[in-house]
C-alpha cells in the first residue's frame, strides 16, 4: 500500500518550503523593523517640541507618529537595499532567509514613507517640509549614500532633521512654553495690535499674540539638533565596522565625542533643568562610552556590535538631558524610563 497522502497538504512557496508560521513571521517582521531600537524615536519630537519654546501638542503628538513611520521605512529599506551583502555575511536577517519576501519589505517602506508624510501634513506645511526633506534624506541614505564617505554625514542629518520635525510641528499650532521667552503684545491704549500677526504667511504662523512660529521654533532647536547629529554621526562611523571589527580609532574618536557632547549638555542650560540635565548628561556618557571602551580596547565584531547599539539606546538618555537642558525637567524623566525598556528589548531583538 502506498503512504496515506494528508488530506490538507501546507501550501509550500516557490522553492517548496512551507510558509512560515504566524508567530514566526510576527517574528521576522519584528527583527525586520528592529523594535528594540524604536524607543529612541519619540524622544527626538519631545526634545525638539521643549526646544522650540512651544508646549508640547496635538503637532507633536503626530510628528512623534510621523518619525515612527519614517524611521521604521529606513530600517526596512536599509535590509532590503543591503538583501544581497547580508546573504553573505549575515544570512540569518529576515529577508535573506527568506522569512519576509523583499517585494513585501519594499511595500511596506513605502507605505510608512507615506503614512509619515501624511501624519506630519496634518500638522502643517512646516512640518510637512521638513518630513519630506527628513524622507528623502533616509531613503537616499539606504539607496546610495551608505556607504560612501557622506554616509555618516546623511544619518546625522536624519536624526537631526527628526528632532527639527518635533520642532516645526510644535510651534506651528501651540503657544510658548511656561518660561519662555513671550512675543511683545503690542498693545496700545485701543486694545492690542495685530499686524505682526496677520503679516505672517499663512502655515507659518502661532497662535495670535502668543504663538511660536515654525522658523522662530526650528532656529531655537537648532542646537538640540546639532548635539543629536554629532552622537548620530559617532555611532554610524563605528557601525560601518560592525560585522568585521578591527578598529581602534573609530571607538575611541566616538567615545571622545561622546564626552564632548555629555559636558556641552551641563552647560549654560535654561533655568530650573541645570542639576538635572547634569544628572542625565552622565547617564547618557555611560550608556554610550562604556561599550565604546571596550570596542576600543578589544575591536572584535561582537564587541563593535555592542558598542553600536549602545549608542542607539544612549539617544535616550541623551533626549532626556536635551530635554532638562531646555527647562523641560518634567518631560525628561518620563523619557528616561524608555531607556530600560529598550535594553531588555534589546536583548531579544539586536537593534543593529
Amino acid at each position: 500500500m502506498s503512504p496515506r497522502r494528508p488530506r490538507n497538504p501546507a501550501p509550500t512557496d516557490p522553492l517548496g518550503q512551507p510558509p512560515p508560521r504566524p508567530a514566526h513571521r510576527r517574528a521576522a517582521w519584528a527583527e525586520l523593523l528592529r523594535i528594540s531600537a524604536v524607543l529612541t524615536v519619540p524622544g527626538d519630537a519631545v526634545a525638539g517640541a521643549v526646544a522650540s519654546g512651544a508646549r508640547p501638542n496635538r503637532g507633536t503628538a503626530l510628528a512623534v507618529g510621523a518619525s515612527l513611520c519614517l524611521y521604521e521605512a529606513g530600517m526596512v529599506l536599509n535590509d532590503w537595499a543591503d538583501r544581497h551583502l547580508d546573504a553573505v555575511e549575515r544570512p540569518h536577517r529576515p529577508l535573506p532567509s527568506g522569512r519576509i519576501r523583499p517585494g513585501a519589505a519594499l511595500a511596506a517602506a513605502a507605505g510608512l514613507t507615506t503614512a509619515g508624510l501624511g501624519l506630519a501634513a496634518a500638522a502643517g506645511r512646516p512640518a510637512l517640509a521638513t518630513a519630506t526633506v527628513l524622507a528623502g534624506t533616509v531613503w537616499a541614505y539606504d539607496l546610495v549614500l551608505k556607504r560612501t564617505a557622506a554616509g555618516p554625514a546623511a544619518m546625522a542629518a536624519a536624526r537631526s532633521l527628526d528632532l527639527l520635525l518635533g520642532a516645526t510641528a510644535t510651534a506651528t499650532v501651540g503657544p510658548p512654553a511656561d518660561g519662555a521667552r513671550r512675543r511683545p503684545d503690542h498693545s496700545g491704549p485701543s486694545g492690542p495690535d495685530n499686524t505682526a500677526s496677520t503679516s505672517r504667511p499663512p502655515g507659518d504662523r502661532g497662535r495670535a499674540g502668543r504663538g511660536v512660529t515654525a522658523s522662530e521654533g526650528l532656529r531655537a532647536a537648532l542646537p538640540s539638533a546639532a548635539l543629536l547629529g554629532t552622537h548620530t554621526l559617532a555611532v554610524t562611523a563605528v557601525s560601518r565596522r560592525e560585522t568585521e571589527g578591527g578598529s581602534t580609532a573609530t571607538p575611541l574618536a566616538a567615545a571622545a565625542t561622546t564626552a564632548l557632547i555629555a559636558g556641552t549638555l551641563g552647560r549654560e542650560p535654561r533655568p530650573g533643568g541645570g542639576r538635572v540635565a547634569t544628572l542625565l548628561a552622565g547617564v547618557y556618557a555611560a550608556t554610550a562610552g562604556r561599550p565604546l571602551a571596550h570596542a576600543a580596547l578589544n575591536p572584535s565584531p561582537h564587541l563593535t556590535q555592542q558598542a553600536v547599539g549602545g549608542g542607539i539606546r544612549a539617544m535616550i538618555p541623551l533626549q532626556s538631558a536635551l530635554a532638562a537642558r531646555a527647562g523641560a525637567r518634567h518631560r525628561a524623566l518620563p523619557l528616561l524610563a524608555l531607556l530600560p525598556v529598550a535594553r531588555r528589548l534589546s536583548g531579544r531583538v539586536s537593534p543593529t
